[in-house]
């Protein structure tokens, strides 16, 4: 019997039907394509086994003078510097209030119930409390004078959960030199398209009233750029804050406008960075000056940035190098990104080019184009090939004139986006292998739970389904850093490290082929023999263990059904099989077996893979 050999075409096309895309892939999971060849992708582990809290969106790696390697992680309730393996908490302090906290306490209940008539909190802050005195029972100084988190809030009073239960000694107070240090709000792990009763925290506002939407009721996200070797963090739509690595990490950061000598500091901003070169803080979307004072009402494209070498001084004066514009083409800035020697700045409808040009004008802007924007504030990405970034429609890139990518998987990604979560979306870089990418909420996911892939080199798409929330490709670290969370729990995860999920075998890693067939019209084609071309890369050894799968239908409306299933290993020479149908489908898998499910050290690429077909009549 004649063998037929196929090397499917590289990438996933979606754009057609399964039978339309014959001789190419049509469906994967957690494979990727290299030299035009699909293969698993590489593992993850634990980076550390200490955790953060909540979800983190952002991360951002620098070295101080010092050659001490850090991380800051922007989370939904926390900002972290990781120093080592430890994570440190320097979220900023809102507010402090003096001698004025009361508590109360009741029996058998481990709530505590403190009042303060200026506490601003929302659900879920974090509050620390000094001074106070035990409230006469098990409530001790010892358990009220600790950090926090809020479980419920009125406008003059918030509890939150002690780590001792209350006995009926424990009568309230606290003493009258109580403090309360209050870290800033935190924000939301969706996003909220509208205002009124349902918008942000759960209960807050009343029933048919309206809520304003901020940076304590919306989706957290924040920018962060390092200014030598300080930090300059955002909370988007919320405050500029900065923190003094010489101060060592058992120290907050603080509001820009509360630095030593600072002169008309932002208050709010969308997004924060640190311009290249030049090395002026630059404010994307932030409050304008009015009179002698920031206005405090965020206007949502503006542009300002510092004097040069100075992140204090914001004041426009014609012995410094500060100033502002407002961009035109748009209703907000979405999103900014540092290329090469110049900054990119995305609103809803736009894309702008900002340079460094010098005094009097410090920096001049471009309107690159009118008519394509930004999905997302995290959803652009800078590489050695140019800038790609995901619009509400589409892919593109940017090397001095922008590009749509053709995308062979558009409609795919598109059709099954949660446009409403289109906010949570983020681009990353895994240069190693020459793939950007992008994580997504599918359609009905509020988790990011999707993501698609771009290799730039041989210009080939692939998908897959993974959960990940903030992506830091290598650099200063050895290993690209990815985060997930689950009930608030956070972990940082070294990724492209051996085969596995954490020492665990990878879920549903698959590729299959669209269908093809042998004949024209009625003739109806059999497989009896595969001699697979399967290359093993993985940890596992001569144990490691791949499924080939054949599926067939003889008519493209029909679903398709499993025909056989074989196991394959590196000593496999051919595979025996019986398939008689019109149409057939190749698939590749790794742990769908049972016989295989608990192996790890897994890796694979595929080659040319020879099945013996042969017409078999017809109906």
């Amino acid at each position: 019997m004649p063998l037929q050999k196929f090397i499917f075409q590289p990438g996933i096309n979606k754009e057609g039907t399964d039978y339309s895309n014959e001789g190419g892939w049509f469906d994967a999971n957690l494979v990727r394509f290299r030299k035009n060849l699909p293969e698993k992708i590489g593992g993850w582990a634990k980076n550390t086994l200490f955790t953060f809290q909540s979800t983190c969106r952002a991360l951002h790696p620098w070295v101080n003078l010092q050659s001490t390697k850090y991380l800051g992680l922007g989370t939904t309730w926390k900002y972290y510097v990781k120093e080592g393996s430890e994570y440190y908490d320097i979220t900023p302090i809102r507010s402090t209030d003096l001698n004025v906290t009361t508590f109360a306490a009741t029996n058998g209940s481990a709530v505590i119930t403190a009042t303060d008539t200026a506490h601003g909190a929302v659900i879920d802050d974090f509050v620390t409390i000094s001074n106070a005195v035990s409230l006469g029972g098990l409530i001790t100084a010892t358990v009220l004078n600790t950090e926090h988190q809020i479980t419920s809030v009125t406008a003059n009073t918030y509890t939150f959960t002690a780590s001792a239960t209350a006995n009926g000694s424990d009568t309230g107070n606290g003493g009258s030199a109580t403090d309360a240090a209050y870290q800033i709000n935190v924000g939301l792990d969706v996003y909220v398209e509208a205002s009124g009763w349902g918008a942000g925290l759960w209960s807050a506002g009343t029933f048919g009233g309206s809520t304003a939407l901020n940076e304590a009721n919306q989706l957290r996200l924040w920018s962060h750029d390092n200014f030598g070797e300080d930090l300059i963090m955002n909370v988007r739509q919320g405050g500029l804050y900065y923190w003094d690595q010489s101060n060592g990490t058992s120290t907050r950061a603080v509001a820009l406008a509360d630095l030593s000598g600072a002169v008309l500091c932002p208050t709010k901003s969308l997004v924060v960075l640190v311009s290249d070169i030049d090395r002026h803080v630059v404010a994307f979307g932030c409050d304008p000056i009015s009179g002698t004072s920031r206005s405090g009402s965020l206007d949502p494209m503006l542009v300002c940035w510092s004097d040069q070498e100075n992140a204090a001084v914001w004041e426009p004066l014609a012995t410094n190098t500060a100033g502002s514009f407002r961009l035109s083409a748009g209703s907000s800035i979405v999103g900014a990104l540092r290329a090469k020697q110049e900054t990119l700045i995305w609103t809803d409808i736009s894309m702008y080019s900002m340079t460094f040009v010098g005094q009097p004008f410090t920096f001049g802007v471009n309107l690159v184009n009118e008519g394509v924007g930004l999905i997302g504030p995290n959803a652009s990405i800078n590489t050695a090939k140019g800038v790609f970034w995901m619009d509400k429609k589409g892919f593109y890139s940017y090397s001095g004139a922008i590009a749509e990518l053709p995308c062979t998987v558009q409609n795919y990604v598109f059709s099954d986006l949660n446009e409403n979560q289109s906010y949570q979306v983020f681009a990353f870089l895994n240069k190693e292998f020459d793939e950007v990418g992008w994580f997504y909420c599918s359609k009905n996911a509020e988790v990011i739970d999707r993501y698609v892939t771009y290799n730039y080199e041989e210009n080939v798409w692939a998908i897959g389904q993974l959960s990940r929330s903030a992506w830091l490709d290598e650099g200063v670290f050895n290993n690209p850093l990815a985060t997930k969370s689950t009930s608030d729990v956070g972990y940082l995860y070294n990724h492209e490290t051996g085969n596995d999920d954490d020492g665990s075998p990878m879920e549903s890693v698959y590729i299959e082929s669209s269908d093809f067939d042998i004949g024209e019209g009625e003739e109806y084609q059999f497989i009896n023999q595969i001699i697979p071309d399967v290359k093993f890369t993985g940890t596992g050894g001569s144990s490691q263990t791949i499924n080939v799968v054949l599926k067939k239908r003889n008519y493209p409306g029909e679903s398709l059904t499993t025909s056989s299933t074989s196991t394959c290993t590196a000593s496999t020479t051919k595979i025996q099989t019986r398939l008689r149908a019109r149409q057939a489908v190749l698939r590749v898998e790794s742990d769908d077996d049972a016989d295989i499910s608990e192996q790890i050290g897994v890796g694979f690429r595929i080659g040319a893979t020879r099945m013996s077909l042969q017409p078999n009549g017809k109906r």
